[in-house]
């Protein structure tokens, strides 16, 4: 039988600490720098390509800070230090050219027009959905389902479960509009 060399014992020592699912956390410097990767520019092969050069070497470090550092404080403090900044205000351009003042909440975002209206978008992590919050009215836009794989969403005042893929996306959009849909140039 051939003796375990010192680097051997220790590799596997750490693989079995590393590996062994016993880490509690969000790996939120991991999820953030994967969110950034796959947006950075609107080109789905340029991400790919990017992420092939960057992943082995930025993840494999933001994987390691996770694991070693921010996990870890997490588990400890019940807290993770890369969450989003709460109570930070952002100016959001919106799709009709006007700038909204966005604010980071603990569970959700508040909305301010530039007319003043404000609008509150809130996460239930009871049942896992998204509401809007608008003039006191409270109305439910969707809900993960258990599956993973879909989500029920409220549109128009019509309950329907929809697929996470371009179908869901289709019959999402042909119930917002009606069953009518418009190219846009």
């Amino acid at each position: 039988m051939k003796k375990i060399s010192l680097k051997v014992a220790v590799c596997l020592l750490a693989g079995s600490f590393l590996f062994s699912s016993c880490f509690v956390g969000k790996y939120g410097l991991w999820n953030k720098y994967i969110n950034w990767q796959n947006h950075m520019s609107s080109s789905k092969f340029l991400n790919a390509i990017v992420g092939f050069i960057l992943v082995p070497i930025v993840g494999s470090i933001c994987q390691l800070v996770d694991i070693l550092v921010l996990n870890t404080i997490e588990f400890w403090s019940g807290s993770n230090p890369v969450q989003a900044n709460i109570g930070k205000t952002q100016q959001v351009l919106g799709q009709d050219g006007r700038y909204y003042a966005v604010t980071t909440l603990k569970n959700g975002y508040e909305v301010k027009a530039p007319t003043g209206e404000i609008t509150y978008f809130y996460h239930n992590d009871e049942d896992d959905s998204w509401s809007m919050v608008q003039d006191g009215v409270t109305k439910e836009l969707f809900r993960f389902n258990k599956d993973g794989k879909t989500i029920q969403a409220n549109i128009n005042g019509q309950t329907k479960d929809l697929t996470l893929d371009e179908a869901g996306v289709y019959q999402a959009r042909m119930m917002a509009n009606d069953g009518t849909f418009f190219a846009m140039y």
